[in-house]
């Protein structure tokens, strides 16, 4: 916690500041193991599937647009720098007004990777890729085929989530980044939320590779 001035406020539990900051920190390093384990499961599933049913998973694959995977993959990496240099303006006692800046630009970055995983949903509804009632595939094996797209949609969505509530937790930043609340003696929260907004980036980074370029090493 701290106060509105940005001063850093020791909770009656803890013994210091420096303490409180690394159980924070730590907390954050905790919830995002489990998170790990929770992506895990999914990534297991389709790694046994591909390794299972890779001419499916192939064919598949094809279907998806490596351009707008690619074009994502820049945007988090933008929004990556982005945290970073938020957080290294609280660090270095950079005012308010350039911190806020820096995390509107990731909202924004993030906003963008949202639209476009949007546009390439609606594509495969369009194109009756959508696992359904309605789900078409022209090419062998559509029933293997109709897994992968199980898993891209279980994934990206889980992924997509994330990236919601991330918005979310950034946004609740903006106001107090402005304010001036975070500098280099208390910036817990900027830190913290760096370290989940990272961790969400850094899941997109191995989904793009998995499921955009299956079979397209030839």
């Amino acid at each position: 916690m701290a106060s509105t001035t940005g001063h850093p406020r020791l909770q009656h539990y803890f013994r210091s500041i420096g303490e409180q900051t690394q159980a924070v920190t730590l907390g954050m390093w905790f919830f995002l193991a489990t998170e790990l384990m929770f992506f895990g499961g999914l990534f297991a599933a389709y790694v046994l599937y591909r390794s299972s049913f890779p001419a499916a998973f192939a064919a598949a694959s094809h279907h998806l647009d490596v351009g707008l995977g690619a074009l994502n993959t820049a945007i988090l990496i933008g929004s990556s720098l982005t945290m970073v240099l938020t957080v290294w303006a609280a660090q270095s006692n950079r005012s308010g007004r350039l911190q806020a800046f820096f995390l509107a630009a990731t909202m924004l970055l993030g906003s963008a990777f949202l639209a476009i995983k949007g546009f390439e949903y609606s594509h495969k509804w369009h194109e009756h890729l959508v696992p359904g009632p309605d789900f078409r595939f022209e090419g062998a094996d559509p029933g293997h085929a109709r897994m992968f797209f199980h898993l891209y949609f279980a994934m990206t969505g889980l992924h997509a989530l994330h990236m919601i509530i991330g918005l979310g937790v950034v946004g609740a930043l903006v106001p107090r980044a402005w304010k001036g609340q975070f500098n280099a003696s208390w910036h817990d929260p900027v830190e913290v939320v760096g370290l989940y907004w990272h961790f969400v980036d850094l899941v997109w980074i191995f989904l793009f590779p998995l499921l955009y370029l299956v079979g397209r090493h030839g």
